[in-house]
């Protein structure tokens, strides 16, 4: 008889799909109860009311568990504690399995006394917890849930993500895949760039941005403003193989968040063979390595500048690092190593011994 999988997400997210589609591959019969709706081949869909507003999703917690009844799935996976965790653990089917995306915890309870309460309460609903970092299940534990906490990042489609020949890429020329969100500090990337393009003018740096988002009218502008306008190209939102052949033509990755859990965007880069310079955030130093001038602050477009300049100024080292980017890749950061090891939490859900680790 086939497993069915409810998640519960987002279904225009990328990430959402991606984990859909895994499953899918893995045997899983898979339906997604989501208030952001977009096809997913092979996937039934149920569509909520829209949520415009975060109180809404409380508004919506009737109509989840209504939709989660009628499709009656082995497991719900809801994907965000704040918004479908809530409406998971509101269903009152088990087993539920909840994942962190890292602002859900890093960032949403720190606004009110309420929404600390709601998370807990939401996260001691959940039969098994996961996140994309160490730093992201440590927030978790101080809300005492009763669940096992295990560490599942994204991971990166490595033959999808793959590195090109660095003699063949023109100039200096930098990726940035994050949304074009406050959160994601894309205007400090684009005064970075200004710098760079001051103490390096011949060096043809030239900056993608990917992702989109409701600060692009804000960014061209700044573009404008710093006279950029030949030296930065705006993708917006761009599929598995535009974003790879966008990166394939680079020669650095930039993420320089807030704050942030394990990046999708920083280990599709680096399995790309890309440097990467990144917020010096916990969930980065997982991952790169300070001494590489890999980790800059936040919001410092002149610790930003100065990393770029570094590995402009010296191609060979930056290659250096980019290959052995893609070498930690092969070992540890695959897709499917990831969601084979998802799949398997569930089948030890559904089958009740899914032991807990020492750290839970």
């Amino acid at each position: 008889m086939t497993r069915h999988l409810c998640l519960l997400g987002d279904a225009n997210s990328v990430h959402v799909r991606r984990w859909a589609g895994e499953m899918l591959g893995r045997g899983w019969r898979v339906s997604v109860v989501t208030a952001r709706p977009e096809p997913i081949a092979g996937v039934e869909q149920r569509m909520l009311a829209p949520v415009r507003h975060s109180a809404d999703w409380l508004l919506r917690a009737n109509q989840a568990r209504e939709t989660v009844a009628e499709l009656a799935p082995d497991i719900v996976h809801a994907h965000y504690v704040t918004s479908y965790g809530y409406l998971a653990a509101r269903c009152g089917q088990h087993p539920i399995v909840m994942t962190a995306w890292g602002s859900d915890i890093l960032l949403t309870p720190r606004r009110s006394a309420l929404l600390r309460w709601l998370t807990g309460w939401t996260l001691r609903r959940a039969d098994l917890i996961t996140g994309d970092s160490l730093d992201l299940l440590d927030a978790m534990r101080v809300y005492r849930p009763t669940a096992p906490l295990r560490q599942i990042h994204w991971g990166a489609d490595l033959a999808r993500f793959s590195p090109s020949a660095w003699d063949l890429k023109p100039g200096f020329q930098i990726a940035s895949l994050r949304s074009w969100e406050p959160n994601y500090s894309i205007d400090v990337i684009v005064r970075a760039l200004a710098l760079l393009a001051r103490t390096r003018s011949g060096a043809g740096a030239h900056l993608h941005l990917l992702g989109g988002g409701s600060q692009e009218e804000a960014l061209r502008a700044l573009v404008r403003s710093l006279g950029l306008d030949g030296q930065v190209t705006f993708h917006g939102r761009l599929d598995d193989a535009g974003m790879s052949a966008v990166m394939q033509a680079c020669k650095v990755s930039v993420s320089v968040p807030v704050s942030d859990a394990t990046s999708v965007s920083v280990l599709e880069s680096m399995a790309c063979g890309l440097p990467v310079v990144a917020t010096d955030l916990p969930a980065n130093r997982q991952w790169l390595e300070a001494g590489d001038g890999a980790l800059v602050p936040a919001g410092d477009p002149l610790a930003l500048a100065a990393a770029l300049q570094a590995w402009c100024e010296d191609e060979d080292r930056a290659r250096c690092i980019g290959e052995r980017n893609r070498r930690r890749m092969e070992a540890e950061g695959a897709r499917k190593v990831q969601m084979d090891a998802m799949s398997s939490l569930y089948d030890q859900l559904l089958r009740g011994d899914l032991p807990r680790a020492a750290s839970d």
